[in-house]
C-alpha cells in the first residue's frame, strides 16, 4: 500500500505560477513511475506529467514548455512547478503511483483554479 498526500494548489491569475507536492508514505520501494493527472469539469482525466525512477520524464504537449516535475527522493515527494498558467489548467490535479506490481494508487486530488 501506498498513501499519497497532496498540497500547493489555489487561485491564480492567468500567467501566475503554482507548485504541486505529493508525498508518498507506505511501501515506496514498489513504486515504478509518480504521474500527474488532471481533470476538469465535465472531461476525462488526462495525463500531465510523469516521472519514472530511472528520473525520465514525459509531458502532455498541452504542458510542455510550462510544467516542470521534479522529485526529492529523500523526501518521498515528487513536484510539479507549473507557469504560465493559463485558464484551461484549471482543474482537479491528482497525484498518482504506478508500482512494478503494476497496482495504481492515487491522492486525493487539489483544485486548480486559473483565473482573473
Amino acid at each position: 500500500q501506498v498513501q499519497l498526500v497532496e498540497s500547493g494548489g489555489g487561485l491564480v491569475q492567468p500567467g501566475g505560477s503554482l507548485r504541486l507536492s505529493c508525498a508518498a508514505s507506505g511501501s515506496v520501494f514498489g513504486i515504478y513511475a509518480r504521474n500527474w493527472y488532471r481533470q476538469a469539469p465535465g472531461k476525462q482525466r488526462e495525463l500531465v506529467a510523469g516521472i519514472t525512477s530511472g528520473g525520465s520524464t514525459n509531458y502532455a504537449d498541452s504542458v510542455k514548455g510550462r510544467f516542470t516535475i521534479s522529485r526529492d527522493n529523500a523526501k518521498n515527494t515528487v513536484y510539479l512547478q507549473m507557469n504560465s498558467l493559463k485558464p484551461e489548467d484549471t482543474a482537479v490535479y491528482y497525484c498518482n503511483v504506478h508500482t512494478l506490481q503494476a497496482r495504481d494508487y492515487w491522492g486525493q486530488g487539489t483544485q486548480v483554479t486559473v483565473s482573473s
